[in-house]
């Protein structure tokens, strides 16, 4: 199979290694001549061109996987669709789904929005690495509208790369992703944010040299991509807001257990949120 792939980061890079071992032969795009140089280089594609002008090289493709940063994706998808044949499949790998999907289908009626749950704290094409997808959880948003053998081809496709794939409404998608993966971005970030307003700078001072995995762990995703943080606010903006309003609220139930000294009902909470951690953590 013959294969696009539009943006040569982190995720697209790591795809296009997968799937040539698997022999299919892998296009790639990108805005920078060392990418594509790289690309080429570690074996991410066999090909890769340096701007939409070469396009006319994806015409051959049978999948198009866009891998670029969210507010890019529809813009791509307007350069491109005019020269693509009707045959070819289109998707993306964006953590957004809905304001993607309907628009994106108005285009090309063959999209299929995807987002793999695969990453790691590193990006471009250096941090990409065979097998990123294994045991991940990636998920593919069909709707009405969608054609069944596109939707059948990706899924072979990403199950082709380890992953585990699951099939949503675009909506439903980024209802749930703004709970397990956006909500905690804001949170993290809140917590880095919140510790810099300590007063007294002998304190701050100490707190940094104390801060060890506990404050690691849960800073992670809030010190992470601040272009990527904003984009997901931006295009995921009520799921993101619900739940923070719902974070908020359970936040002034367990400060209102504290500030009463009810130490019963906060064990509780806690003894709560440790049984129920490990069913977010099924894979």
């Amino acid at each position: 199979m013959h294969i696009g792939i539009i943006g040569l980061g982190l995720i697209g890079g790591s795809l296009g290694l997968d799937l040539r071992s698997q022999g299919h032969y892998v296009w790639g795009l990108s805005r920078s001549q060392s990418t594509c140089n790289q690309a080429i280089d570690i074996g991410v594609t066999d090909f890769a061109g340096l701007s939409l002008g070469d396009i006319k090289t994806f015409a051959q493709t049978d999948v198009i996987f866009i891998c670029t940063p969210i507010d890019a994706i529809l813009k791509t998808i307007e350069a491109i669709a005019p020269h693509l044949d009707s045959s070819i499949i289109l998707t993306d790998v964006g953590s957004v789904k809905a304001s993607i999907v309907h628009a994106a289908q108005k285009l090309h009626p063959r999209f299929i929005g995807g987002h793999p749950m695969a990453g790691t704290a590193f990006s471009g094409i250096n941090a990409a690495q065979a097998n990123l997808f294994q045991g991940r959880p990636c998920v593919l948003t069909p709707n009405d509208s969608s054609d069944p053998e596109a939707l059948n081809i990706l899924r072979s496709l990403w199950q082709s790369v380890g992953a585990v794939v699951y099939e949503c409404d675009p909506e439903i998608h980024d209802r749930a992703v703004a709970w397990i993966s956006h909500l905690p971005i804001l949170v993290s970030a809140g917590l880095i944010l919140a510790c810099d307003q300590e007063p007294d700078q002998a304190i701050a001072q100490l707190s940094k040299h104390l801060a060890s995995s506990g404050f690691r762990d849960t800073s992670r995703v809030g010190g992470g991509n601040p272009q990527l943080g904003t984009l997901i606010a931006e295009y995921n903006q009520k799921a993101l807001l619900d739940s923070l309003k719902q974070y908020q609220a359970v936040l002034a139930n367990l400060i209102q257990q504290i500030e009463s000294g009810n130490w019963q009902n906060l064990e509780k909470s806690l003894v709560l949120a440790q049984e129920l951690r490990n069913s977010y953590l099924i894979i």
